[in-house]
């Protein structure tokens, strides 16, 4: 998702590849079936076991649908404390990546939107909380050379998407988008901007994959073709990626 901004103009390159790890494209919402409604006959015999039985048959979907809620609100909480102290991961050690992993993992068997590409909760502005790319965390630099924060910003109509760093290098990348299924994308690099000003015609090996695995108006977990994960919350859902 950021882009690695060193000095070297060849290693500012390199590593912007890395951030098309966080270029994840979501599956399309998936339409939820109800139970068929019961039908109560005037003959029938309410006080007979049958009647209650295909009752609470019908209506046994609606606690699990609850359920389902109330446990992706305590997992994203679980897993939002576990990845508090560990600097975006950039502090995290193997144990720890290990449970995050498991946590999120968890969250995605109970994903709502099974079909992100379809959903318009994937358009805006997206910052990265937490990741495993090292190219990403900028881990091989002293901190203070190291981006505050990191972006990405997706727009599902144009099939557009853009990594941005903050201080202290201020780095950019578009890229193009070609869904491969209902929540996996192709994406394709087009230009870098360095320091946000200085245009740089991406190569053509500025190229990867992403799938979504969770997505709701909060949070986002994607997941890049080299095994990376990706933790991302939504910071403004009107922005709009340049074209």
């Amino acid at each position: 998702m950021a882009l690695s901004s060193s000095f070297p103009l060849t290693t500012q390159r390199s590593t912007a590849l890395a951030t098309l790890k966080l270029l994840p494209f979501p599956a399309p919402l998936t339409n939820c079936h109800f139970p068929v409604k019961a039908t109560i006959h005037k003959d029938c015999n309410l006080s007979g076991s049958s009647a209650p039985e295909k009752w609470r048959a019908n209506v046994s979907f609606f606690p699990a649908f609850l359920n389902q809620g109330k446990n992706a609100e305590k997992l994203k909480q679980d897993l939002l404390e576990a990845i508090a102290p560990l600097d975006r991961g950039a502090e995290a050690t193997p144990e720890d990546q290990q449970r995050v992993d498991q946590i999120a993992r968890k969250l995605e068997a109970v994903n709502p939107i099974k079909e992100p590409l379809k959903s318009d909760l994937l358009n805006g502005k997206w910052e990265l909380i937490y990741t495993t790319s090292r190219s990403i965390l900028q881990t091989e630099r002293p901190k203070f050379l190291r981006s505050v924060k990191n972006y990405q910003a997706i727009n599902v109509d144009t099939l557009r998407a853009q990594n941005l760093e903050s201080w202290p290098f201020f780095n950019q990348v578009t890229a193009d988008l070609t869904p491969l299924n209902a929540r996996k994308v192709a994406v394709k690099f087009d230009y870098f901007k360095i320091a946000g000003l200085i245009p740089v015609k991406a190569p053509g090996r500025a190229r990867g994959e992403l799938d979504i695995t969770y997505l709701d108006e909060e949070l986002r977990i994607s997941r890049g073709d080299l095994g990376n994960l990706f933790i991302l919350k939504m910071v403004d859902p009107s922005y709009r990626v340049p074209a």
